[in-house]
């Protein structure tokens, strides 16, 4: 009774925010639209990111005395403090490096950095971060992805030579999420990209072709898009497992390519919607009574004209083939071991969360690489967000 009381406070306690909030709003601003319109959920949303806010600033300054002089391993806000600074610092850093853009480039580069937002470039510092790290990762880790070392379950903070610890079998934490990095995102990198091969031929082609090779592919496609991915990928990547054997580079091959055949459906569906608009114009008929080859049209005729949907595409479809790798690995069928990825990561340090009461900051380990996870996916998504509204034509 006590938990649906305090849940119902809750609530009642959002609501009036929210009310209170709109209510002033349109006193302050003599009920100005924004505020006029505003529904109720909108507000909500405004008084939960403020309580979030608040949260955050309450929990930062209330135990922030100290917190880099104590023990890492009993301070349960260890890990809190670094994600706030690290935010803060990359924020500094993403303005630091959009002013950079302004001012040193070609003037197209200038003119593209001067339009862009704080969070696109946010986004593409986290992208080249994670770019450089990935392709230099065996120059910048400390250890090798397999490397076991002496003491295992080390605790972060507990020994410099190891700033995150070590986990169940010795191996250094931070190496292996370096290493992650490079595998998980250069996987995922190389899938979107046979995907989008894969189905930008196949869409343009059914755009150009027309009559029963649109029929045969588009019906195709239908077929594997009425199954739901993840599942449909985990039956198969159990299957090729299977075939396999111990063989850890052919297992990851095969996700490879069992994961570009589903998600080449997406691209199939946009780039032939964008192709049957596209091969109605003039100068595609001019082409053809040109006689230029099938791959002319589609590789230099059309696709230069569908770039800006098919990039912004290439972002979300990159996030969601690194998500469902991420999850492949976590459920054991993905990236196989000795290797190093972020999704099995979570799944082995997951065993920490049982070390809560006494060691605090070791429970949250699994954290690191969910927080890899989401950095990138939230990176990523600010850019696309940013393409998407450049390639509209809308104004902030």
């Amino acid at each position: 009774m006590t938990f649906l009381f305090q849940v119902a406070a809750y609530v009642f306690a959002l609501g009036g925010a929210a009310f209170l909030f709109r209510l002033i709003g349109r006193n302050i601003t003599d009920n100005a639209p924004y505020f006029r319109d505003m529904s109720a959920g909108v507000a909500i949303g405004f008084a939960i990111g403020a309580f979030a806010i608040f949260w955050v600033l309450y929990t930062y300054l209330v135990n922030f005395s100290g917190w880099w002089s104590r023990d890492p391993a009993s301070n349960k806000y260890f890990f809190f403090y670094v994600a706030i600074h690290g935010l803060i610092i990359f924020a500094i850093v993403a303005y630091a490096f959009r002013w950079l853009g302004r001012n040193i480039g070609t003037e197209a580069t200038k003119k593209l950095f001067r339009q862009m937002p704080a969070t696109a470039s946010f986004g593409i510092l986290v992208i080249f971060i994670y770019a450089i790290v990935s392709i230099f990762a065996g120059f910048i880790a400390p250890y090798g992805q397999e490397e076991v070392l002496k003491t295992a379950n080390l605790a972060p903070g507990a020994d410099p030579a190891h700033l995150l610890g070590t986990d169940q079998i010795g191996r250094d934490i931070l190496s292996r999420l370096i290493y992650g990095g490079q595998n998980t995102v250069g996987i995922a990198f190389a899938t979107t990209c046979l995907a989008f091969l894969i189905g930008i031929t196949g869409g343009f082609l059914a755009a150009i072709k027309g009559g029963w090779i649109d029929q045969i592919l588009s019906r195709s496609v239908d077929a594997l898009m009425a199954i739901p991915q993840l599942i449909f990928a985990l039956l198969l990547m159990t299957i090729a497992t299977a075939w396999a054997g111990n063989n850890g580079l052919l297992v990851t091959l095969y996700m490879i390519l069992i994961i570009a055949v589903l998600d080449s459906t997406r691209v199939f569906r946009l780039s032939r919607a964008v192709g049957l608009n596209i091969v109605v114009m003039d100068y595609i008929e001019a082409a053809k009574l040109r006689g230029e080859t099938l791959p002319y049209l589609v590789f230099k005729e059309i696709l230069p004209n569908a770039y800006a949907p098919l990039l912004a595409e290439f972002g979300l479809r990159f996030c969601f083939v690194f998500l469902t790798i991420a999850s492949l690995s976590f459920l054991g069928i993905g990236i196989q071991p000795p290797l190093a990825d972020w999704g099995t990561m979570v799944k082995d340090l997951s065993t920490f969360l049982s070390y809560a009461a006494f060691l605090p900051v070791q429970a949250t380990l699994p954290l690191m690489a969910a927080g890899a996870i989401a950095l990138l996916t939230v990176g990523v998504n600010f850019v696309v967000d940013w393409m998407l509204q450049r390639t509209s034509g809308l104004k902030e």
